[in-house]
Formats: structure tokens, C-alpha cells, sequence
């Protein structure tokens, strides 16, 4: 029997290998130098249909499968190069043929090549033809960005190329939600897509691209189908379903999800909107205060930043579209609108409303007490929030651009939360139940005005000025038993403690600066900056208690409250010079910094005033076409904002008490950062490595006391240094054309100072902590047309914080598959092994989805019926720590939802 395998195992084999014949060679230009990167494609003569297809390595080498006996045309492309075709004739032997291409211009035969080629380069673009990916399952940008070699989609919607974060989303050239991918690949239909277009050292502003380091910033263009051009498109979606609680299952899930797009070259517009209670996030709270509107970074060659901080109160801690109960009511449109050609109007809309119901059990262990506490928390938040953004961009010639850009955030939030709480300390518990009551409605308007001027062909000037705006003002109530601080004026006599804050924080800040360019020779440029930053801002708090009896007890005394206004300035010059060395690129600079800070609270004014030099050096090694090695070098400068020099308590929960310090001064860190890449086309191997180190001096850090599980702290400057070192690798690349395997890891060490009460000594001592993670992860997948795909993937993670050590190991499976012309099917699978070194903790749970739908190949209605959290499973588990505490915590989330939903494509 043995035998027998073999043989047929051997005959499979060769009618396998017997029927491609190996065409390999080299791409050579005229001068016999190799040619990386260029296009080759066969063309069969019989069946016109491309049979393969490969992108030349850095040694200028191609490898294509063939069919034996048979005709083909083979195509090559290269940009520079005088497209060229020549006629193979196969038998049943390899061929290894060198190829040379003649200089001159791109023909126009070049757009063929580009539109059938699978992959191609022009450039620093990479064209994706999105069909020669698809395999019939796919319904979104999301899905066919998973299948395209070298491409990371992570599950916030962020998109990742050749280990860099796409900062940009595109369609047909004009911004989609600008400064969020999120929105892009979860709504734009799968169907639209012609091209996926990578645009490698991106630089909006086309005066600077030659002039600035361009090589992190990659953005993404989408091309449509013609057939979506100049035409509405898009589908609408409606289902309904049930959902299990307990052994009760109700039909009353549901979900509508139109979304509608019109693109032409003038105008476009994009509308999507969201009504479930399935748990369906189109944006989270977290998204929403992380979105930037495409605002830029202007101050980054500062080399100091002043952080404005976010009185968000907590309420923004829900873990994307995990919880006990969510509904979602959303809304948003995009749109971009041309009056001529040299003006461009863009801008969008977004307004939600959300539901959600969070459940947990933690267990928090206090570092310097040994202290426990068990707490039971269920906390009910309410969620509206809007945002619009309006842009102006004007250049009526390559030498001129005139830009103006507004966001304003408008949410409104609130919170309730009932929690159970136990403490256990030297061998005794006490419970007691709390409740606490949040509420916040924060504004800010971001503006941005900038212009670009080329003077002369080597003077290029450019002017901008961002305007902050933003409005704070959070209410928190805690309700509990135990009186759990003690406040001058404090009525300690009442049968609960109802302690009550309000505050009120505005922020005006202003950054502004003149950047100067000047092109000494086409390999060097020098470029000098003048810039400030300008803030002023108040904050105004102020503690009371609610009596038994209804009365308002004030608690009036300086240490309660806070009226404290803050000005800061930082005026600074900044001298860079890039210059090209062979493959060395190396920017050499510094910026000299004159600052000065006021606080006035208390009757009394603080100022300090101090100058800083600070240097930075970017050198960039390009080794090869697509293989760099990057360092970069700065002294930064970190100042913090007025929240943390209020000398008044602010209440930042119910069992955490904070005092700032109006003597607080900055910290300063050097970073040193470390970044191979390779990108190889030939077999898309995408290697990826990144090592950081950053070593702070005068941290702003934390005296913490803890009375039982109650803390109070307060900032200070420390005398010892933190340090954080991170490193970071990824390895992927594609086999046999329709396979893709990749590895990541991720280690990250760190090492805090803070000074903490130790109960044993009564004493305030210095204290150091290390915490140390490291992710491991693997994954292998297929990518046929007619055949069920699958991705299978491991990942362990280990977290280490004060010897104490938990794991979670995380096997996962995907499969997609297209059949019968019509039907997909799609399921995923993740399971999860949470446990700790001395094994106290051992918890299994896993998530399943599946979904069946139906379309006829020229149908406009789809039918799919859609289950998610399949087995049911109850919670998941999580474990955090910070420089005080080590929590794990176990976390409820939705039951099994069944839906049965149909959509319409427009």
C-alpha cells in the first residue's frame, strides 16, 4: 500500500510539473546594469488571458510559470524605458532568457501593462489590480486589503504598508474622512474597487516633497471601476434577528446600514449611515477623540511639545464593539467639490448617538501595601458626539498653494455606574456599594491656515498658524459608605458621603511658523525655521457635599478648590541641512528655545524663564531600491499643560484624590530610534524592524499615598531617569503565487520612578518598577479564486510586571469560500488561554462568526444570514498594570446574535 502512495503520489507530481515549463532571465537597460522592479507578464496568444506575471528582484531577476507547448507574449514595462514585447514559444523544457530594455519616454501601451498587471510599480507607487486579488467573498475596502501582499488592516480599520501606517485615504485623488482609514475600509463596497494605489514618501504639498524626508508618510489612493464613475453606487442593508440572554432569546436585533456614493472629476459625495443594536461600531469614542481631520504635526521640528490633556473623565474606556449591550445611531458625509481648476472645497460631517451597557469583575492588587480590592462594576453610558470639517485648498500654479482647514468637535457623554467594591487588607474585608455619576460636554474648534510659496526654483517659503480652541467641563459624583478622604470643611457626620466636583477648563493655543527652503545644489538644501507656541488657559474647580438632607455643603477652602490661569510661550529658530551622500541621506539640525510659563492661582504668580539647545539628526542608508536602514536622534523638550499645577484637590474617581504642583518644570528625553525595511517584489517579502530607546530625565512623576485602596498623589520632578526601550519586527512574503506566510514580534521594556507611601515605615521612599511585554505572533493564509480559503494564526502574549507574570495564547482561524457562482461563505475563529505564572488564574473562552449569503452574479439584491458570537461565549478576561497597581479583570460581553439581513446594491 505503501508503494502504492508513492507512485501516485510520484505520477500526480509529474502530470503536475508536466504541464509548466519554467521561463526565468534577467531584465537588463542597455548599459547591462540589472533593472529592479520592472514588469513582466506573459500573455497567452491561444486564450489572450494573462497566465502569469512577476516583478523583477534588486538582481534584476524573473521567474514565470507557463504552460508547456504554447505561445505566449511577454510584456515588460519599466519606468524610463521603452516598453518592450517579445514572442516565447514553450515545449516541455525551461527556458532562461536575459532581456534588455532601451532607454526613453513611457509609451502609452504603458497603461495596458499597468491596468493587467496584478502588482506593478511606477515609481514610488504600487498599483494593485484589486480583481486579479478577489476571490468572491469580499464585501468591503477592509476585505480586499487582508489579500494584498504586504498589506496589514488591524481592528481599529487601520491600514499598514510595508510596516508604515497609511496617515491618508483616498478615492479617485479626493480625501475620504480625512486623518481616519477607518471609515474607508469598512464602507467602501469591495465591488467599486478597480485599483488599490500605494503612494510610497507622500507629501501633500508637492513644493516640499524634494525638499523634506518623506519616507515614513504613505497614503492610499482607491480607484473605481468605470462603471462606478459619474454614476450613484453603493448598497442599502436591513436585517433583523434575535439574540440569546440566558436560555431567553427575543427577535428584536436589528441593523440598517445605507451608504451611498457619487464620484466625478469635479464633485464627489459619500454618505453612510448606521441604526443597529448588534454592536456594530462604526466609530468608537476613542476614534472620535483621537480624530485628527488630516491636521499636521507643524511643530514636530520644534524638538519640544506642550501637551494639552483631555478631561474625558474615564468614559471613553470601551474596548471597540466589545460590551454587554451597545445600540449605535450614526451618520456621516464626505463630499470634495471643485468651483475651478486651482480650487478645491472638501470637508465632512459625522453625528452619532450611542447605548452601552458595560459590565466587569477586576481584582487589583496595591503594589506597596499588598492591599486587594474586588470590585464588581456596571457602568451605563450615554454617548452623543458630532464633528464637521471644512477645508479650502487654493493653487492656481505650481508655485503658489494657499490651504485652510476647521474641525470642530461637539459630544456630549454620561456615565452612571453601580459598583460593588470589597477590600481586603491584613486578613479583613469590608464591602460597601458606590455609585458614581459622570458627565461631560467638551468643544474645541482646531484651525489651520498655510501657504506655500516657491520664490525663486530653488526658494520655496512656507507660512502656517493653527489655532486651538477647546471647552471642558466634567462633573463627577461618587456616592459610598466609607468617607474615603479627608477634606477640610468635610461634614464627616452623614449616614453616605455624596462628594460632587465640578470643573471648568478653556484652552486658547496658538502655534505659528515660517519655514525657509533654499536648494544650494539638487543634492543639498538648507532650511531655517522660526516658529512659536503661544497657550493661555483657566481652570476653575470647586468640591461640594450633598447632605442627608438635601443641603449643599461647599467645601470653600483654598485646598478644594482651584482658580488658576497659565501662560506659556516658546519662541525658538531651527537650522536643518539635508544633503544626499551616494545612498546616504543625512539632515543634520537643532533648534535654541527661549520659554516662559506664569501660572497665577493662590493670590501669587509663578514664572520661570529658560533657554534650551536642542539637536536632531535624521540619516537615512538606502541599501537598495527597497531596502533602507533609518536612524534618527532628538533632544525633546516635554512640557506639561495647567491640569497638573492646580494646587487644589481634584477628584479623578471615587477612590483616587489628586493635588498638581505649580513648581512642576519639564522633562527632557533623547530618543533613539533604528528602522530596517525590505520590500522585495519578486516574491513580496516584506521584512520590517524597529528598535527605540528613550531615556527621560526630570520625569514628571507621581508621590502617591494609599489609605486602604484610596490614593492621593501628586506630580513632581524626578531625580531618577525613566527609560523605555521598544523593539518591534515583522516578516511576510508570498509562495507559489497563491500562499502568504508572516511573523511579528513585539517587546517592549520599562522602567518608572515614583515615590510612594509605605505603610510598614511611614515613610515616603523612592520606588523603581520594570514591566516587560512581549507579543509573538504567526500566520499563514491562501488566496485561490475557485478554491476555500484559510488563514491560520498563533499569537502569545506575555506581560511581566513586579514578577508577576500572565499569558494569553490566541490560536485563530479564518475561511472564506465562493461557490455554486453566488454563494459565500465566510467564518472566523479566535480562542483564547488567559492564565498566570503560579496559576490562580486559568480561564478558556473563544469567539466564532459565521455567515452564508447569496447574490447572483448579476443581482442586485444580496441575501445573508449572519451569526456572531456563535458559541456564546459570556466574557473575556484582560489584566493591566501601572506604576502602582497590577488589575485583571474579567470583562461581559454580547450574546449570540442571528440575523437575517438583505441589501440592495445600487
Amino acid at each position: 500500500m505503501k508503494t502504492f502512495y508513492t507512485l501516485l503520489a510520484s505520477f500526480i507530481s509529474i502530470i503536475g510539473f508536466s504541464q509548466n515549463v519554467r521561463f526565468e532571465g534577467t531584465v537588463l537597460e542597455s548599459g547591462k546594469a540589472p533593472l529592479e522592479m520592472a514588469n513582466v507578464m506573459a500573455v497567452n496568444q491561444a486564450t489572450k488571458g494573462m497566465d502569469a506575471y512577476a516583478i523583477t528582484n534588486d538582481k534584476g531577476k524573473f521567474v514565470l510559470n507557463l504552460k508547456a507547448n504554447s505561445t505566449y507574449t511577454i510584456k515588460l514595462s519599466y519606468i524610463g524605458m521603452q516598453n518592450k514585447e517579445l514572442t516565447v514559444v514553450t515545449k516541455t523544457e525551461n527556458i532562461n532568457q536575459n532581456i534588455t530594455m532601451e532607454a526613453g519616454g513611457i509609451q502609452l501601451d504603458g497603461v495596458e501593462i499597468v491596468r493587467e498587471m496584478p502588482v506593478s510599480i511606477k515609481g514610488d507607487t504600487i498599483v494593485y489590480n484589486a480583481d486579479s486579488f478577489k476571490s468572491g467573498t469580499e464585501k468591503k475596502l477592509e476585505d480586499v486589503l487582508k489579500k494584498l501582499p504586504g498589506v496589514e488592516v488591524n481592528a481599529d480599520g487601520e491600514v499598514e504598508v510595508e510596516g508604515k501606517k497609511v496617515s491618508k485615504l483616498m478615492v479617485e485623488g479626493k480625501d475620504f474622512f480625512d486623518g481616519d482609514t477607518k471609515l474607508g475600509v469598512k464602507n467602501i463596497p469591495a465591488d467599486a474597487i478597480d485599483k488599490v494605489q500605494v503612494l510610497r514618501n507622500y507629501n501633500e504639498i508637492s513644493q516640499l516633497k524634494p525638499l523634506e524626508n518623506n519616507e515614513e508618510n504613505v497614503a492610499m489612493n482607491i480607484k473605481l471601476k468605470e462603471g462606478k464613475k459619474n454614476f450613484w453606487f453603493g448598497d442599502m442593508t436591513a436585517g433583523g434577528g434575535t439574540g440569546s440572554q440566558g436560555t431567553a432569546s427575543k427577535f428584536d436585533r436589528y441593523i440598517v446600514n445605507p451608504k451611498v456614493f457619487y464620484y466625478n472629476p469635479k464633485f464627489s459625495v459619500n454618505l453612510i449611515s448606521n441604526f443597529n443594536n448588534i454592536g456594530e461600531l462604526p466609530l468608537t469614542i476613542q476614534d472620535y477623540f483621537k480624530m485628527t481631520g488630516g491636521f499636521r504635526g507643524m511643530m514636530k521640528k520644534g524638538g519640544s511639545t506642550f501637551n494639552v490633556a483631555s478631561n474625558d473623565l474615564g468614559i471613553s474606556a470601551l474596548r471597540n464593539n466589545r460590551a454587554k449591550e451597545i445600540e449605535t445611531k450614526f451618520g456621516a458625509t464626505n463630499f470634495s467639490y471643485n468651483p475651478t481648476k486651482s480650487w478645491t472645497l472638501s470637508g465632512f460631517g459625522i453625528l452619532s448617538y450611542s447605548n452601552t451597557q458595560i459590565e466587569t469583575q477586576s481584582q487589583t492588587t496595591i503594589l506597596a501595601s499588598k492591599t486587594q480590592t474586588n470590585t464588581g462594576e456596571k457602568p451605563i453610558q450615554q454617548t452623543n458626539y458630532g464633528l464637521v470639517k471644512m477645508s479650502s485648498s487654493y493653487k492656481p500654479n505650481t508655485n503658489f498653494q494657499f490651504d485652510y482647514d476647521v474641525l470642530m468637535k461637539k459630544s456630549s457623554q454620561t456615565e452612571n455606574s453601580f459598583i460593588d467594591r470589597e477590600t481586603i487588607m491584613n486578613g479583613s474585608s469590608n464591602s460597601e456599594t458606590i455609585s458614581t455619576y459622570k458627565k461631560q460636554n467638551p468643544t474645541s474648534v482646531n484651525q489651520n491656515f498655510s501657504i506655500y510659496y516657491t520664490l525663486k526654483e530653488k526658494s520655496v517659503f512656507d507660512v502656517e498658524i493653527q489655532h486651538l480652541y477647546q471647552d471642558e467641563n466634567p462633573f463627577y459624583n461618587a456616592n459610598l459608605r466609607v468617607q474615603p478622604f479627608q477634606l477640610i470643611g468635610y461634614d464627616g457626620t452623614q449616614n453616605r458621603n455624596d462628594l460632587n466636583q465640578n470643573r471648568f477648563v478653556k484652552t486658547n493655543k496658538l502655534d505659528s511658523k515660517v519655514d525657509y527652503y533654499y536648494m544650494i545644489t539638487p543634492k543639498t538644501n538648507f532650511n531655517i525655521t522660526f516658529g512659536d507656541t503661544y497657550s493661555y488657559q483657566n481652570f476653575n474647580s470647586s468640591i461640594f457635599q450633598m447632605m442627608d438632607n438635601g443641603t449643599q455643603n461647599n467645601l470653600t477652602d483654598a485646598s478644594n478648590t482651584n482658580q488658576v490661569n497659565y501662560n506659556f510661550n516658546d519662541a525658538f529658530i531651527g537650522l536643518h541641512y539635508k544633503m544626499l551622500l551616494g545612498k546616504f541621506t543625512i539632515t543634520p539640525g537643532f533648534s535654541g528655545h527661549t520659554y516662559t510659563m506664569t501660572n497665577q492661582q493662590l493670590g501669587t504668580d509663578v514664572t520661570n524663564k529658560f533657554s534650551k539647545f536642542l539637536p536632531d539628526v535624521y540619516v537615512l542608508y538606502q541599501i537598495k531600491k527597497s531596502e533602507t536602514l533609518t536612524y534618527n536622534y532628538s533632544l525633546n523638550n516635554a512640557f506639561t499643560d495647567i491640569s497638573k499645577l492646580v494646587q487644589g484637590y481634584i477628584l479623578n474617581g471615587y477612590n483616587s484624590l489628586f493635588r498638581g504642583n505649580r513648581n512642576l518644570e519639564n522633562a527632557t528625553s533623547q530618543v533613539h530610534s533604528l528602522r530596517y525595511f525590505k520590500y522585495n517584489m519578486f516574491n513580496f517579502e516584506n521584512i520590517f524592524a524597529n528598535a527605540t530607546y528613550t531615556k527621560t530625565i526630570d520625569a514628571v512623576k507621581s508621590i502617591v499615598k494609599f489609605v486602604d485602596a484610596n490614593q492621593t498623589s501628586t506630580p513632581y520632578n524626578s531625580n531618577f531617569a525613566d527609560e523605555t526601550a521598544t523593539v518591534m519586527g515583522a516578516y511576510g512574503r508570498s509562495f507559489l503565487k497563491n500562499y502568504k506566510a508572516s511573523a511579528n514580534v513585539n517587546v517592549n521594556w520599562s522602567k518608572f520612578n515614583n515615590i510612594q507611601f509605605t505603610p510598614a515605615t511611614s515613610s515616603y521612599d523612592p520606588v523603581a518598577t520594570e514591566s516587560f511585554t512581549q507579543t509573538y505572533s504567526v500566520k499563514a493564509a491562501t488566496n485561490f479564486k475557485n478554491m476555500p480559503n484559510i488563514e491560520l494564526g498563533y499569537s502569545t502574549t506575555i506581560n511581566e510586571y513586579n514578577h508577576t507574570k500572565y499569558y494569553t495564547n490566541t490560536p485563530s482561524a479564518t475561511l472564506d469560500y465562493y461557490f455554486l457562482k453566488g454563494f459565500a461563505f465566510v467564518t472566523d475563529y479566535q480562542y483564547y488561554h488567559y492564565f498566570n505564572k503560579d496559576n490562580t488564574i486559568n480561564n478558556n473562552y473563544q469567539f466564532l462568526n459565521a455567515s452564508l449569503s447569496y447574490q447572483n452574479k448579476d443581482g442586485k439584491f444580496e441575501y445573508k444570514i449572519g451569526a456572531t458570537n456563535v458559541l456564546n461565549t459570556k466574557s473575556l478576561n484582560d489584566n493591566s498594570f501601572n506604576q502602582f497597581t497590577i488589575s485583571s479583570s474579567q470583562y461581559f460581553v454580547q450574546p449570540r446574535y442571528v440575523i437575517l439581513s438583505l441589501k440592495y446594491n445600487l
